[in-house]
Order: C-alpha cells, then sequence, then structure tokens
C-alpha cells in the first residue's frame, strides 16, 4: 500500500494534563513538639500548544498519531514537598493552519506566522495542601483541594497554504515548470496531468533581497468549485494568496483553446469565492515556444482584451519580465536592514594602506547603526 506523504487536514484528540492533589499530612519528629500541617501542594497540568514552524509543511504526523496528551502535575507530599508541573506537550504545525472545534465549528485559532503559539487545552490547577488552612482556631486542619480536572476537546486541523502569489491553471499548463524557473523549489514535472499531488511554496529573491513566495497548487478542471474532482481541496490553497497568477497553456495542448481555457480559470475562481476573483491578477502565457503559441496568442488578446506575460517555461525566456511583473503586483519590501546600491563611482579610493570612512557606506553588508545604550544591573543605565 503507498504510504500518504501529505495530508492538509486531520482530526486530533487533545488533552491537557490533570492538576496534582494537595496533600494533607502532618509533621512528625523526634524532640519537635508541636509539628503541625505540612502538607504541600500539587503541580499545574501542563498544556497543549500548537506552534507554527517553517520547517513543517503537512499535517502528516497528526494522521497516524491524532492523540495529543500532556503530561498530568504530580501531587504534593509531605514536609511542605510540592509536586512538580506536568510538561507542557508542544506540537508543530505548519503556518497556515486552521483550528476549530470538531464538535461545534467554533474557530479555536488561526495560526499563520512561524513562531506563532497557541494554547488549545489548559492544564488543570494544583490543589492546595493542608499547610494553607492552618489558623489560630484550626491548628490540625485535615482539608485540601484536588487538582484542577484536565481539558479534552476534539479539534479539525486545516491547512490552507500561505503565500503572496498562487499559480492558478488545468493541469500540465506548466505551473511546476515556472515555479522551478523563478525559485529553487523543486516539484515534480512530467509530460502528463496532475504531476502535482500537492501544494508546494517556493521563495522568489530579487537583486535588492527583497522576497515573495509563490505557490503551485494542483491543476483545477472545469467544475472544481462544485467540488468536481478534488476541486475544492485544491482552490482552498489559494485562499490565502494576496496575487492570483493564471498560468495559460498558450500552446493549445491537446486542441484547447487557450482564450477558452482562461475564462473557465475564472469562472471557477468567482464560483469559489467572489472576494478571491476581485484580487490583483497576473495572466501568463506559458510555453510561448511553440509553434501555435503566438497564432492562439493573437487570438487570445483579441476574445480577452488581455495581453499575458509571454514565457516560456522550458527555455528560461521572459523569466525576468514575469518576475518584474509579479513584483509590480505583489510589492516585497527589500529585506529589512539592507541599503539600496549606492553609486560606486562616488567611492573614495580604498587601494591605500588605510580605508576612508566614508567608503563605508558602501559596504552593503554592513550595519552602521548606532549601537543601543546597554544596562548594568546593579547601577541602571550606562550612557
Amino acid at each position: 500500500m503507498a504510504r500518504k506523504t501529505f495530508i492538509d487536514s486531520a482530526d486530533v484528540i487533545v488533552r491537557s494534563g490533570k492538576g496534582g492533589d494537595g496533600a494533607a499530612t502532618f509533621r512528625r519528629e523526634a524532640l519537635v513538639q508541636f509539628g503541625g500541617p505540612d502538607g504541600g501542594d500539587g503541580g499545574r497540568g501542563g498544556d497543549v500548544v500548537l506552534r507554527a514552524s517553517s520547517h513543517v509543511n503537512s499535517l502528516i504526523a497528526f494522521y497516524y498519531d491524532p492523540h495529543l496528551f500532556a503530561e498530568n502535575g504530580v501531587n504534593g507530599s509531605g514536609q511542605k514537598c510540592y509536586g512538580r508541573r506536568g510538561k507542557d506537550l508542544v506540537v508543530d504545525v505548519p503556518p497556515g493552519t486552521l483550528v476549530t472545534d470538531a464538535e461545534t465549528g467554533e474557530l479555536v485559532a488561526d495560526i499563520t506566522e512561524a513562531g506563532q503559539q497557541v494554547v488549545v487545552a489548559k492544564g488543570g490547577a494544583g490543589g492546595y495542601g493542608n499547610v494553607h488552612f492552618k489558623s489560630s482556631v484550626n491548628q490540625a486542619p485535615t482539608e485540601r483541594t484536588l487538582g484542577g480536572e484536565a481539558e479534552e476537546r476534539r479539534l479539525h486541523l486545516e491547512l490552507k497554504t500561505i503565500a503572496d502569489a498562487g499559480l492558478v491553471g488545468f493541469p500540465n499548463a506548466g505551473k511546476s515548470s515556472i515555479l522551478r524557473a523563478v525559485s529553487a523549489a523543486e516539484p515534480k514535472v512530467a509530460s502528463y496531468p496532475f504531476t502535482t499531488l500537492h501544494p508546494t511554496v517556493g521563495v522568489v529573491e530579487y537583486e535588492d533581497f527583497a522576497k515573495l513566495t509563490l505557490a503551485d497548487v494542483p491543476g483545477i478542471i472545469e467544475g472544481a468549485s462544485k467540488g468536481v474532482g478534488l476541486g475544492l481541496a485544491f482552490l482552498k490553497h489559494l485562499e490565502r494568496a494576496r496575487v492570483l497568477v493564471y498560468m495559460i497553456d498558450m500552446a493549445g495542448t491537446d486542441n484547447r483553446k487557450p482564450h477558452e481555457d482562461y475564462k473557465v480559470l475564472a469562472d471557477e475562481i468567482a464560483g469559489y469565492s467572489p472576494e478571491m476573483a476581485e484580487r490583483p491578477a497576473l495572466v501568463v502565457a506559458n510555453k510561448m515556444d511553440e509553434e501555435a503559441a503566438l497564432e492562439n496568442y493573437r487570438v487570445f488578446v483579441k476574445e480577452t482584451g488581455i495581453e499575458p506575460v509571454k514565457v516560456s517555461a522550458s527555455t528560461r525566456e521572459g523569466i525576468e519580465a514575469f518576475k518584474d511583473a509579479l513584483r509590480a503586483l505583489v510589492k516585497p519590501a527589500p529585506a529589512s536592514g539592507s541599503r539600496q546600491a549606492a553609486d560606486l563611482d562616488a567611492m573614495p579610493d580604498t587601494s591605500g594602506d588605510e580605508i576612508p570612512a566614508a567608503a563605508l557606506q558602501f559596504a552593503s553588508f554592513l550595519t552602521l547603526e548606532k549601537p543601543k545604550a546597554k544596562s548594568h544591573p546593579a547601577r541602571g543605565n550606562i550612557h
């Protein structure tokens, strides 16, 4: 049986740790006339925490192990010994994971940023030992409190890929080839439809260190917005994309008409989500190296009134124009701390034994900001 490699939805059962019980004990030692109560508190139960990690891209771990149980707190004991707190269970999930209550459908969390943590099951509080109940009128209390109960719930996890732009197209339109051409991602590429079986995200980088993410989702077909095939499962991965990139096979493979393909794709997006249809979009004409592509391009422009960006993923022609057009829509900011390249002709001469201080501003890899004032734990701030 083939092993699953990608899962984008899973049901899990989460259970926090139960709080430890407080102890009701009394001190009994030789030569100690008035021992009194010395029962310690119980430890707090562990929490179940979901944490977004950029190193995880699937919910497959929860498919094989859907039980997420945190550790119980330890009971208190004599001599005012407090029970140890139960360990939290921290589980990594991909950014873009939507968490809902499986019973009520209520939204629990939308985990979108790497490092974000959400407590989905709170550990029970530790119980009080009898040492807390001692008073002038109750010098030998036997009262104690039990630890708080564990919280258990059934959650539904659903992954919706996060990317600045999403590729939309029919199977075999060249989406994976384009992603390979503009990023370091390596989606599978082959000459048959539905080569891509799950979303793949690549990072497109520019000379000024600006970056944007581009998602390749499996090809959709006519009727996808109504659930034909796996249309709904694929389209949901485009919901978070700020820009849609319509990838059109301008060669008209298998006697297809590119302008009709575009209209079908646009209708499917609008049928799935009218809001998505209003987002900024870029139309790309792929396979322009094919013989029939030029004539099909002219017909496409005439029928749709749109002039797509011409590219050929196989020959890499037009790739830079595609990256520039994509950047104009997404508008990614240069990496923090980077500076625009200075005019090197204005740089002072650095051929001598010492480098002039004015030349340092041309070194884009240096951080020339004034250091922050340090503090001393005893004497306060030192400026």
